[in-house]
């Protein structure tokens, strides 16, 4: 395992210093600066042992491992930002497979079945060749969506 060595600028210290000690700042925000303070080697901080920072911060050691890492190899500023998120979800429902959808749930269910299932649908959606898959929370959120729910209408 590779160790980070975190050695911080007088000016870098500075703004350490005034995120523990005044200001409106997130959560992570205060716990990045306490374990770069903490782990500092410069002249600046007082190197303390992971396992003190990790009692006394109740964080694991790996935390206080990733935050060096990022320190490193990333810089001082983006490692007090929020990592923005990668992960984009693909949309499978659009306008059409929501209508296939809507018509589907409206037409009679199955024999055998007294109404349609979230699960049934699902698995009519991809029988039908209307999408390839398509789970059954995709299907309950479509349905939420457009208030589709025709089993159980308000008289009066």
């Amino acid at each position: 395992m590779i160790k980070y060595k975190v050695t911080l600028t007088k000016e870098e210290f500075v703004e350490l210093m005034s995120i523990i000690s005044k200001g409106i700042h997130t959560s992570q925000q205060f716990r990045t600066a306490y374990i770069l303070l903490n782990c500092d080697e410069g002249d600046y901080g007082e190197k303390i042992s992971g396992k003190l920072i990790c009692q006394v911060l109740k964080v694991s050691a790996r935390m206080i491992d990733r935050v060096k890492q990022r320190f490193v190899e990333e810089g001082f500023d983006v490692c007090l930002e929020r990592k923005p998120m990668s992960r984009t979800k693909e949309i499978k429902a659009d306008g059409e497979l929501e209508a296939q959808l809507i018509a589907l749930s409206c037409s009679e269910a199955p024999k055998g079945f007294a109404r349609w299932s979230l699960r049934l649908l699902a698995d009519k959606m991809v029988e039908m060749k209307y999408i390839e898959s398509i789970s059954h929370e995709t299907i309950r959120k479509v349905l939420k969506k457009t208030n589709s729910n025709h089993e159980k209408q308000k008289v009066g």
